[in-house]
């Protein structure tokens, strides 16, 4: 009887000190500002775990006022119920980290910001609150004393550093990633030599999710992260602008020196104004931009059709409202080196958007312009011919 009404007794006040804490502390919360450590801390999912604790706190007190009851049962009890109170406690720890954990990542939390994730800390917290609880519950069910059990894991250190190898590892480098600021959520990031290309999702102890553009989740060992080397894109989110750098393989057998005629109508192109009226044969640099500019024609029966396309290449580019030219924002238009598969004239420049479609569709729209203006200049792309091309030009000769 006198153990039923213990047990009685404590999971009734469980419930009314549950109550109480809900009602008078709902109420208090909503006197207080709502990024305090306060609404966290006293968060009702932390209070129910705390309450949990009464029980086993009240078996405990109670346990020794229960009359001709067993001394050995007595103790077995008592040490029951309070390896109950260590194991309720350390869930209200790991609710508690849970819930900052939230509030982190909902950004309402005191001074939360976006830019590093603390989800690796609040693992490792509630990683060190299981051990500590462990080995306390263990202690209080063998009726030992803590102490003698961390000396037995002293002698265990060996294994257990080859058991949580991974786990120091990956939270060394968390804290480096962190301390350096070398990678957040929600960065881009490029790793081939795992398959990860796509957007950081969550960092974690163990484990850094990236979500691939084609949806798929790759997941990369922390420690990984320090040992091989990954690219992040953060610099150009950044910057606000995305670099364009791609060639057009021109058919080097179709330049050749303007004639009189030729230029006659390319004069009459107005983006190509300032190109032959230029003064000290260089075209005005747009402010604050770094470029490359195409020379004036001096003199001009040497100009090639070549050179003629990249200063119209030059001044549509300047011209174009989707490439940035601000300072740092090279601009350059440029033959490169011959190669067996063409005379490749590069573009270089950056565009004032960083987002992917809108990106893609400039880029699209500046090439598809220019290579539809190459025949206005004489200029053909470079194209391999293929042997059902050299098939029709066999029959074309045939019929003939």
């Amino acid at each position: 009887m006198g153990l039923c009404l213990l047990a009685v007794l404590a999971f009734a006040l469980r419930l009314v000190i549950q109550g109480v804490l809900l009602h008078f502390v709902r109420l208090w919360r909503k006197t207080l500002p709502a990024t305090s450590w306060t609404q966290i801390l006293l968060h009702d999912h932390v209070l129910v775990r705390l309450a949990k604790i009464v029980p086993s706190v009240v078996i405990q007190i109670g346990i020794d006022a229960v009359a001709q009851l067993p001394a050995p049962l007595s103790q077995t009890i008592g040490n029951f119920a309070t390896a109950f109170t260590v194991y309720h406690l350390v869930r209200a720890v790991a609710e508690l980290l849970n819930e900052i954990n939230a509030a982190h990542d909902r950004h309402d939390g005191p001074k939360a910001t976006h830019t590093h994730s603390i989800k690796s800390y609040v693992q490792l917290g509630k990683l060190v609150a299981y051990i500590l609880g462990a080995l306390l519950i263990a202690a209080a069910i063998l009726n030992r004393s803590p102490l003698l059990l961390l000396s037995g894991l002293g002698a265990m250190s060996a294994v257990l550093m080859l058991v949580f190898k991974d786990t120091i590892m990956s939270f060394v480098a968390g804290v480096q990633i962190g301390t350096n600021d070398m990678l957040r959520v929600g960065d881009w990031i490029e790793m081939p030599q795992v398959g990860a290309d796509g957007f950081v999702v969550d960092i974690a102890l163990n484990t850094v999710k990236v979500q691939n553009f084609d949806k798929t989740i790759t997941t990369i060992p922390t420690w990984k992260l320090m040992s091989d080397s990954f690219k992040n894109w953060r610099g150009m989110a950044n910057s606000g602008a995305r670099r364009i750098m791609r060639a057009l393989p021109l058919d080097a057998s179709t330049v050749h020196l303007l004639t009189p005629s030729e230029r006659s109508q390319l004069k009459h192109i107005p983006l190509l104004q300032d190109y032959w009226h230029a003064e000290r044969g260089l075209l005005p640099i747009p402010s604050g931009m770094e470029t490359s500019l195409p020379l004036a024609p001096v003199p001009p029966d040497q100009v090639t059709n070549l050179a003629a396309f990249k200063a119209y290449a030059y001044a549509y580019l300047v011209a174009h409202p989707g490439i940035a030219k601000g300072p740092g924002m090279f601009l350059l238009a440029r033959t490169l080196e011959p190669t067996p598969t063409g005379l490749p004239l590069q573009l270089y420049c950056y565009t004032a958007t960083t987002v992917w479609l809108e990106y893609e569709t400039i880029q699209g729209a500046i090439f598809d312009h220019l290579i539809g203006m190459l025949p206005q200049f004489g200029l053909q792309l470079y194209q391999r011919s293929s042997d059902f091309g050299s098939r029709q030009l066999a029959s074309a000769l045939n019929a003939h």
